[in-house]
């Protein structure tokens, strides 16, 4: 038997089909089209389900059962309580996904699954305290201590993007100013480069022609590519970034002392 996974972000839907080795033998993705209505949203995962079983030549007959990241909160019932990315307010997601595909489903906060994942066959293995931090249209983070996931509460412990790191900073659709993800999440990062090609007025910069004259294609590969060939506003950009994201990571050090702290995501 096989289990999905299913990668709910604000920007994609990606799904594995795992087999009973932990390894990855099927995916595909789709578009979140984030917001729009939660059962259209359960309606593109279950299509993108149906894509990575095809690959990994598999039916939903043999999948035991699917587990659900998403973004936000999560409570023990699977409803997701508030998600800003989006636009989930006490949304039914577990019902909505076991209804459309007929298995055992199981939801948690996606970084809290980077990290129990990374905890089981990754980087975390073997270490009793672990922080993943994720970095795709938010910033999440997942928190193992003592060898068990730090859940608070009510569930929404971890919730690392949206600790402030300047007071008076970028409104965020939390409701508040100044988020770490306002700042280091893939989402900034593309607002942060194309702010710098609209200040380059010549249009010298690399990153006009890697975006081929339009900065509504900017991407991090856009980024990334021209930093590493040395064009001075990419790398003005990414410095920027680079230091907004360590000031978040040396306050989760300083928090936690983790033995190992993992950073992934979509970036």
């Amino acid at each position: 038997m096989v289990r999905l996974g299913i990668d709910l972000g604000g920007t994609n839907i990606a799904v594995g089909v795992v087999n009973e080795q932990n390894e990855i033998i099927g995916t595909a993705s789709a578009k979140t089209n984030a917001p729009r209505p939660a059962e259209e949203i359960a309606e593109s995962m279950r299509e993108a389900c149906l894509l990575a079983l095809g690959e990994a030549r598999m039916t939903l007959d043999d999948v035991a059962s699917v587990g659900v990241g998403t973004p936000g909160a999560v409570n023990e019932d699977g409803v997701v309580e508030f998600s800003a990315n989006l636009g989930f307010n006490d949304t039914p997601l577990r019902e909505l996904v076991k209804e459309r595909l007929g298995k055992p489903t199981f939801i948690e906060n996606d970084a809290n699954c980077a990290a129990l994942g990374e905890q089981i066959a990754g980087c975390g293995g073997g270490v009793p305290n672990f922080v993943a931090v994720t970095l795709g249209t938010g910033v999440g983070g997942g928190i193992i201590l003592d060898g068990k996931l730090l859940t608070g509460v009510n569930g929404a412990a971890g919730e690392i993007g949206h600790m402030s790191v300047e007071m008076d900073g970028i409104p965020c659709p939390c409701g508040r100013n100044g988020c770490f993800e306002q700042y280091a999440s893939a989402t900034a990062l593309v607002r942060q480069t194309r702010e710098a090609m609209e200040q380059d007025r010549e249009k010298t910069s690399r990153l006009w022609e890697l975006a081929d004259g339009d900065p509504a294609n900017v991407n991090g590969l856009v980024l990334f590519t021209a930093a590493r060939e040395g064009d001075g506003r990419a790398l003005m950009v990414l410095d920027k970034f680079t230091t907004y994201l360590a000031i978040g990571v040396a306050d989760l050090i300083n928090i936690f002392q983790p033995d190992v702290l993992c950073i992934g995501g979509g970036i």
